[in-house]
């Protein structure tokens, strides 16, 4: 045996190699990204209560929008930038002189129920929004007046308007209604129908079933539309609940009932974010929060010299509002036009730097005197001035911080905080203030138009409180918005933001962002910045919670 061991031991020494390179082996590898697949429910909590499912009642109810999203297509959608895809539309033009637009709509898209869809129905829809008796928001209502509706065939048709007017298309994302339930019925009728509980729409989601406890509806169970004329959605059933306040819903999503939370706000925020099972998704609201200033208060004459508007703006640490006050929920803002948008206009950001806010008003000849005290003064006039903001906590608290950056650069600030519609209905509307802290809403407007706050023919009577007065400004947005040309619209608005940037207005603060949670295990899931909060949800028909992995061994 002696003269075999050598043998043996070379024999050992390769099975133990052998058992080795088995072990070390690289993993099979896996060929391309990961497939998804069909199959899976998913669970949303929203904060609220269930109206109506019918989308010529969800102006005042979110999270009726929130389904109705998933239930029901526009004419057209709007991509992140703002601007616009076609949805139901399948293309469309329009006429030189910008007052006929031409729309030739897909022929492959089906009601849930089977029926083709049709344009028709794009014409009853409108029909019934501007139908005496409804409840659609008056400016709507008025604006559809207006417009001749033409119908062309069975799958065009054309609409002429009284003047032209670039941001029309944002009008054409309303949720389309189908004709042949509904027609013959009244609005105050379709108001009570039992369509509103088993809607029937052409989105990627159809209802499947109501949730009922206690007599109330508690939630809604939404079935993927397997006919949908993009795609299947990944997901094969999508349920939300209602909670009636943002601790409920937390609170449920803790206990596993929920995998996604609608909205996150201040209160669990902290606590999100340390969750590492979830997955939070900032985007961008379609709000501005600014001082606006009154440019002809006969009190605060000073508001119109552009060294002390320059002055007040580099005098607020709004860095310190957003981190501190709002938790780094908002993006410090640098133009009335949202970033992202085709239309904004990206510029250095705007500093806080006291220093040169000091030398602005030296420069102004604002400066201390003895009689003046801590307060700058000129010709005897104090640099004092009150600022009036939306009574709650939040607003409080910022108010409070602008009056004590101000008070740093010798400007003597009195705060008062009032209702919000009496804000707005008393104050702003009458111009009766002399610096306002607001949060502008251009909720469900993509198109970036800032006409409504900064032209001068809306200083009387509109909504350009501040009553800026600047003919250069207000010629940039007045043709930006009669001419379909987007990179003609886009230079004069680049042209409108340097001018504003130079004479600052307003003061601009900041863009509320919004945040939404969902489990780690919902994959696909994108947000951008949002129009209304209902475009968190505008790919999810791309969303998954199943994949395939496809492997090959390495040889």
């Amino acid at each position: 045996m002696k003269k075999y061991r050598w043998q043996l031991l070379i024999i050992l020494l390769a099975g133990i190699l052998l058992g080795v390179l088995i072990l070390t082996r690289p993993p099979d590898q896996v060929t391309g990204d990961l497939s998804p697949q069909k199959g899976g429910t998913y669970s949303e909590g929203l904060v609220g209560g269930f109206q109506r499912l019918n989308p010529l009642f969800d102006h005042y109810n979110q999270p009726d929008r929130d389904v109705n999203r998933l239930l029901f297509n526009g004419l057209v959608k709007f991509d992140a930038s703002g601007s616009p895809q076609p949805d139901l539309a399948s293309a469309w033009g329009y006429s030189l002189d910008g007052l006929t637009y031409n729309f030739a709509l897909r022929e492959d898209v089906y009601w849930h129920d089977g029926q083709q869809f049709n344009v028709d129905d794009v014409i009853f829809t409108i029909d019934k929004m501007k139908e005496d008796g409804s409840i659609t928001p008056s400016d709507l209502k008025s604006f559809w007046q207006e417009i001749k509706i033409n119908r062309l065939n069975d799958f065009n048709l054309q609409f002429i308007l009284p003047e032209p007017f670039s941001p029309f298309l944002d009008y054409l994302s309303f949720g389309v209604l189908p004709r042949h339930l509904l027609e013959g019925k009244s609005f105050l009728e379709i108001q009570e129908s039992s369509f509103n509980l088993q809607p029937v729409g052409t989105g990627p989601y159809q209802i499947d079933h109501l949730i009922v406890e206690n007599n109330q509806i508690t939630g809604v169970v939404l079935a993927a539309n397997e006919k949908y004329f993009e795609g299947a959605p990944f997901i094969e059933e999508v349920t939300f609940k209602y909670y009636a306040t943002s601790e409920d819903m937390y609170n449920a999503y803790l206990e596993g009932e929920i995998q996604g939370l609608s909205r996150v706000t201040g209160d669990f925020l902290a606590e999100v974010l340390q969750d590492p099972q979830v997955a939070v998704y900032t985007g961008r609201r379609p709000e501005l929060s600014v001082v606006l200033l009154n440019h002809n208060d006969p009190s605060t004459e000073f508001l119109q010299d552009v060294n002390v508007r320059q002055a007040l703006m580099l005098g607020i640490n709004r860095s310190v509002i957003v981190n501190q006050l709002l938790a780094g929920q908002a993006i410090l803002a640098d133009s009335p036009l949202f970033p992202g948008t085709w239309g904004y206009f990206s510029s250095s950001p705007i500093p806080f730097d006291p220093d040169l806010a000091v030398s602005k008003l030296k420069e102004a000849k604002y400066l201390f005197t003895a009689e003046s005290g801590n307060v700058r003064s000129k010709d005897g006039k104090l640099l004092t001035i009150t600022l009036l903001y939306p009574d709650d906590d939040i607003h409080r608290k910022i108010a409070e911080a602008i009056q004590s950056d101000w008070a740093l650069i010798g400007v003597d600030v009195k705060i008062q905080g009032l209702p919000y519609e009496e804000l707005i209905d008393q104050r702003l509307v009458k111009r009766d203030f002399q610096a306002a802290l607001v949060d502008l809403n251009m909720s469900r407007t993509p198109d970036p138009d800032p006409y409504p706050f900064w032209d001068q023919a809306q200083a009387t009577g509109g909504q350009n409180y501040s009553q800026w007065n600047n003919r250069v400004a207000s010629e940039y947005i007045e043709q930006a918005r009669v001419i379909n040309d987007i990179p003609e619209r886009t230079r004069l608005y680049h042209n409108f933001q340097v001018v504003f940037r130079e004479e600052m207005p307003a003061l601009l603060l900041y863009y509320p962002v919004y945040t939404y949670a969902i489990r780690g295990d919902v994959n696909g899931v994108q947000m951008g910045p949002l129009y209304d909060p209902s475009d968190r949800l505008a790919g999810i028909r791309n969303w998954f919670l199943l994949v395939q992995r496809n492997v090959q061994n390495n040889p």
